[in-house]
């Protein structure tokens, strides 16, 4: 890239991509009681011949993060320090767009601190975020691998039922770390993913990948870093001021979490497909059985596809919400923002190898599937209102439009012009009110109070 803004500067892309495509092997057969003390046996075995690098550190939780930390580090390989130049061409690049953004949205700035991160900043930075997001699923397929073994299979476990659990919580471990070592070469922005995974009031950009980014676009790199500047400050305006939207996010994987169920035929064809003595003497047959969770893929319920329809809806709803605000804020500055706003679009909506290893291992999916129809609805919704009116539907998660909404976003919009985000009433302030109203009543007609 001839053009880079502000100090950024080209890396040179040489980074050995270790990342192997590993499949279990899915040999037939049914569940045979006699053979789950040899899987116990098996699982001591493999155990006691994992390779430094796969067990380090003590695990005390659901998801072995130590695996997860020492895979991500290796998957992201080669890197390039940030140096001060690139810290302040963020700071710049943050601060125009800030300009920008308060003449499109009534939510005020909420950035206090900005960086440029190399790739295992990125790693370092957002492992707490993923900690919260992963630990009820993986405790959640943990619990369901044990909860749905045969009774005489729970009997004969016995104390070997702790091993499973590690077994559980390593091979976790190994799809999350596999999964966030690719998206640390990618991500753009602290917001790439549509989750606030930065600390609080912090707006991050990662120079490295937007340098590969802009490489493969013909537009101005100085306005390239301003519009992912500006949609980074737009998502940490949305979740500065907007305190329920963070814990709303993370209640529904909960939610979904809370309705994981375990197939338990994935069991008994990975008890058959173990040979001991080929993991004991072969460390990358460990690896490949390590880093496929295949054998215990989990069964969607009802439940947990309501809940993914909610997640994917928010989602969509921040991001349209974004896109909205940054298009008004730059379109007519930098020439180049619907372009692209475009790219960007097409971007989430392919998604890569990361976004498919979550949703392989936890079955949720981070591409907001309706983000044309939510960045629609916020338009509309701002061209028959006004900003204040747009805005004011963040003001309670009840407020905000939901799947069926963003099809058909006529009945919403017209609710919101007929005083829908203004007069919401919230429920304690509504039983106060008409608790007043009753006793006012009994006043006028001179009933005892």
């Amino acid at each position: 890239m001839n053009d880079l803004p502000f100090g950024f500067s080209s890396r040179d892309d040489d980074d050995d991509d270790r990342g192997d495509n590993a499949q279990n092997p899915d040999p037939a057969g049914g569940f045979d009681p006699n053979m789950l003390g040899q899987l116990f046996n098996q699982l001591g075995t493999m155990f006691s011949g994992m390779g430094s690098g796969m067990g380090q550190g003590a695990q005390s939780g659901p998801v072995n993060y130590d695996i997860a930390a020492n895979l991500a580090r290796q998957q992201v390989g080669k890197f390039t320090p940030m140096l001060d130049k690139e810290a302040s061409a963020v700071a710049d690049a943050v601060r125009l767009a800030e300009l920008w953004l308060d003449e499109q949205t009534t939510l005020p700035a909420g950035i206090t601190t900005t960086a440029a991160w190399t790739p295992v900043d990125w790693l370092e930075n957002t492992m707490p975020t993923w900690r919260t997001l992963c630990d009820p699923i993986a405790e959640q397929m943990a619990r369901g691998m044990t909860d749905n073994l045969p009774e005489e299979a729970r009997a004969m476990a016995g104390p070997m039922m702790g091993m499973l659990g590690q077994l559980s919580g390593s091979m976790y471990g190994s799809q999350l770390g596999q999964g966030l070592g690719t998206l640390a070469k990618d991500v753009l922005t602290s917001t790439d993913v549509g989750l606030p995974l930065a600390p609080d009031n912090t707006a991050v950009l990662l120079p490295e990948a937007i340098a590969r980014f802009s490489e493969g676009l013909d537009l101005p790199a100085q306005d390239i870093v301003v519009f992912l500047a500006a949609r980074e400050a737009a998502h940490v305006r949305l979740f500065a001021h907007i305190p329920w939207l963070k814990q709303r996010l993370l209640a529904t994987v909960e939610q979904y979490a809370h309705g994981i169920s375990i197939d338990f035929s994935g069991m008994q064809d990975f008890a058959q497909g173990i040979d001991p003595q080929e993991l004991f003497t072969n460390p990358e047959k460990m690896e490949e059985l390590m880093g496929s969770a295949a054998a215990f893929e989990p069964k969607t319920t009802p439940e947990q596809q309501a809940a993914l329809t909610r997640l994917e809806t928010l989602l969509a709803l921040i991001e349209g919400w974004v896109e909205t605000v940054v298009s008004a804020s730059l379109g007519d500055r930098i020439p180049s923002t619907s372009a692209l706003t475009e790219t960007m679009r097409r971007r989430r909506a392919t998604g890569g190898p990361a976004e498919q290893t979550f949703a392989t291992l936890i079955g949720l999916d981070l591409r907001p599937r309706k983000l044309r129809e939510a960045a629609d609805l916020w338009r509309k919704l701002t061209e028959a209102a006004d900003i204040t009116g747009r805005d004011g539907v963040w003001g309670h998660p009840d407020l905000l439009p939901d799947a069926d909404d963003l099809d058909s976003p006529a009945g919403f919009i017209d609710s919101v012009i007929g005083g829908g985000s203004s007069t919401f009433d919230d429920p304690m302030a509504e039983l106060e009110r008409t608790i007043a109203q009753e006793k006012k009543e009994k006043e006028e007609r001179g009933d005892d109070a």
